[in-house]
């Protein structure tokens, strides 16, 4: 399935890359009162899909039969340009195993759009999965047509016609050698598309270094060049460009590839530059948990981090991004940054003798931070010391208008009607682990925060943008809003929307924020194109939009900073303990 310039499978997307965050140029004052819309103000258009989702309830035909009408009556009152949100709503209606409404859905967007490589290649998806090979064999033709490089519908023709075709097998792709000029022609692609889709891949290396960098990667391959190398070398020009949304996924891709018995056999955590084993699994009786690891294979660890750093995407210069990364894959990373050894030997701190590790096939991976609630639940509200403090964990703004965010209102409302019934005045707002996601949510909280009128975006720019979008109007607090103290937790996961949420705060002072630098900040290249690297198949993902806050004051080389720099230990880790909630909580109390 492949929709505007995004790719998603199965169902499967990280919505926090995948509809349009911030970034910007300008910088626009803080709104005053009297900058409120006049009646002399043109009604700003409601997308049309907002008012289908409110009649989700009707039959489709009857929905379709409303949006038609509505494009003829009342075009002055609805946005109909928007086909990627008419096609998250397809999507979204797919995805809950309503197949024939989609597809009436995805055949209402073909008509509309029907220039569209991407609306024939969803309707071929709503066919497949209906079990109609025909009919899905026929769009996604049509799709391919349409636009030659979308290979989605290339490898839907393929499977189609060739059910019978078995593509290699994650292992056997690690070990495919291909020929070096295939190599070097993808590697001069991949640079040339990232300069072109991504807005902004200029912005942290200069257009030297980054070729330098891939004329470098050209001249380390040779006719013996595996396709894991060759992935690896990939990933860092794809790094280079310092976007967290530009990517090759999560390491999930590469640690696939990986031999069991290659990975790196002791699960480690790299706390305050140092790496300690966390389970020594199969290697018990040679090391413990704490011991500290200082080499492996001969190299020392800081250099092994330093180059797995070079991997891993983040934005602008932050490196809390890369060591939360790094301790999620550390047994697969390792392998990679070490040129895929065939066995391991450490030295651990304070004795000389190396340690030859035994292999372990009981690795997690990925492992999680377990001292975190990582139950599935991102939103919930505590209160704590006899209900002084209320305690909210938002660790997703992962709800969109199109699909949930009905969801997220529901959740932030009623939370702080209960803060105000119980009358507390110390709000601990967790945002850990916040990859992003919509700025309808971002914003629906910040209303209950704000005790003045801002503008959300300072600017947003995306292809084939017409109007204003949600966030570049001026934004209202709540009259009901919240007034007492505010804290704010922060991490190194907190993404894309993070940034803008957290920037606001930071710039209009809404309370103390304690934690390690976030993982992003007021600017933000996101979006998604996905892309293939013709010779070896290899495929990326290029943010294709920039957005910024109101916040351009901020630096857009670091993340947003704390104001309390927290950290866990290693003692803590091992023991669960949450140090930086207990530090944020302690704050709240000295304010009662």
């Amino acid at each position: 399935m492949q929709f505007m310039n995004y790719t998603l499978k199965d169902g499967l997307v990280v919505i926090s890359c995948l509809l349009f965050f911030g970034c910007g140029m300008n910088k626009p004052p803080l709104v005053q009162a009297q900058d409120a819309p006049t009646e002399k103000s043109p009604p700003k258009k409601i997308p049309i899909v907002q008012k289908l989702r409110q009649n989700d309830h009707l039959p489709v035909e009857e929905r379709i039969k409303l949006y038609h009408q509505l494009k003829k009556e009342a075009p002055q009152l609805y946005s109909f340009e928007d086909e990627t949100e008419l096609t998250m709503y397809g999507y979204s209606i797919l995805w809950a195993n309503k197949t024939t409404e989609a597809i009436e859905v995805f055949k209402l967007i073909a008509t509309e759009f029907p220039n569209s490589s991407n609306a024939y290649d969803n309707l071929g998806e709503g066919y497949l999965k209906n079990g109609n090979k025909e009919l899905a064999l026929l769009n996604y033709e049509r799709s391919l047509a349409m636009d030659p490089e979308n290979f989605n519908a290339e490898d839907q023709v393929a499977n189609i016609r060739f059910p019978d075709r078995v593509p290699l097998q994650p292992a056997e792709l690690f070990k495919k050698v291909y020929p070096a000029t295939a190599y070097r022609d993808d590697l001069d692609q991949l640079g040339t598309t990232l300069l072109k889709v991504h807005p902004n891949a200029l912005k942290f290396i200069t257009r030297e270094a980054f070729w330098k960098s891939i004329e470098d990667k050209k001249r380390q391959i040779t006719d013996r060049t595996t396709y894991g190398a060759f992935a690896w070398y990939c990933s860092e020009i794809i790094a280079n460009v310092h976007c967290s949304h530009t990517n090759m996924g999560s390491f999930d891709y590469e640690a696939a590839m990986l031999p069991e018995s290659a990975r790196f056999p002791l699960q480690t955590r790299w706390i305050s530059n140092q790496l300690f084993v966390i389970d020594p699994l199969s290697n018990s009786q040679k090391v413990k948990i704490k011991d500290e690891v200082v080499s492996i294979n001969g190299t020392k660890v800081a250099e092994i981090i330093k180059e797995c750093y070079k991997h891993i995407p983040a934005q602008g210069y932050i490196e809390t991004t890369k060591n939360h990364f790094f301790n999620t894959w550390s047994t697969a990373m390792i392998p990679f940054a070490l040129g895929f050894p065939d066995r391991y030997e450490i030295v651990i701190k304070g004795t000389n003798a190396p340690i030859i590790l035994n292999t372990s096939a009981n690795i997690e991976e990925p492992y999680f931070d377990r001292t975190l609630d990582l139950s599935g639940n991102n939103l919930s509200l505590s209160f704590i010391e006899g209900n002084t403090i209320a305690f909210l964990k938002v660790a997703s703004f992962n709800y969109y208008r199109w699909a949930d965010f009905e969801v997220f209102k529901a959740f932030i409302d009623s939370s702080f009607s209960e803060i105000r019934k119980k009358d507390v005045k110390n709000l601990v707002i967790d945002l850990r682990q916040n990859r992003g996601g919509s700025q309808s949510s971002s914003i629906h909280l910040l209303q209950y925060l704000v005790n003045q009128p801002f503008t959300y975006y300072s600017n947003a720019q995306f292809e084939g943008k017409r109007d204003k979008i949600e966030g570049e109007d001026i934004v209202y607090p709540f009259t009901n809003r919240f007034d007492g103290k505010t804290c704010f937790i922060i991490d190194g996961v907190g993404n894309s929307t993070t940034g803008h949420f957290m920037s606001i705060a930071r710039y209009l002072k809404l309370g103390t924020i304690v934690g390690e630098e976030l993982g992003s900040n007021q600017f933000c290249s996101a979006g998604m194109t996905t892309k293939r690297l013709a010779n070896t198949k290899l495929v990326y993902y290029v943010a294709n939009n920039t957005h910024e806050s109101l916040a351009i004051d901020l630096p857009d080389e670091t993340g947003i900073l704390p104001d309390y720099t927290v950290t866990q230990g290693i003692e803590d880790f091992l023991i669960k303990r949450d140090t930086v909630k207990a530090f944020a909580i302690q704050l709240a109390k000295q304010n009662k």
